[in-house]
């Protein structure tokens, strides 16, 4: 699988003419799941369970790229199901119920 990878890499970087297409690893994947998984969850141990990690330091090597500066969200009310789906689908999550509506929130 990884001599495919590569195969496919150096492929891609002559047709599209982008030599750092060469430094793109499976490894580069498997960061920035990490990555991303701290950045949604906020949950340090959470992402550590995720990547199979069983010292907290190896996980900690994931948390240096997220920067939690930007608290601003995208809210958007559901009266209905349809409406729910549709939200969470588009990456909304749901947040609580009031005044028998669904509050959802994404962040920007």
């Amino acid at each position: 699988m990884r001599r495919r990878f590569y195969t496919l890499k150096r492929t891609a970087t002559e047709k599209l003419q982008r030599p750092e297409l060469l430094r793109v690893t499976l490894y580069s994947f498997r960061h920035y799941f990490g990555t991303m998984t701290y950045y949604k969850a906020k949950d340090i141990l959470y992402t550590q369970r995720l990547l199979g990690h069983r010292n907290i330091k190896n996980t900690l090597v994931y948390t240096h790229l997220v920067q939690f500066t930007s608290e601003e969200y995208h809210s958007k009310v559901a009266t209905s199901v349809q409406e729910a789906c549709a939200l969470v689908e588009q990456g909304f999550d749901y947040v609580t119920d009031m005044d028998s509506v669904k509050i959802f929130r994404k962040r920007k």
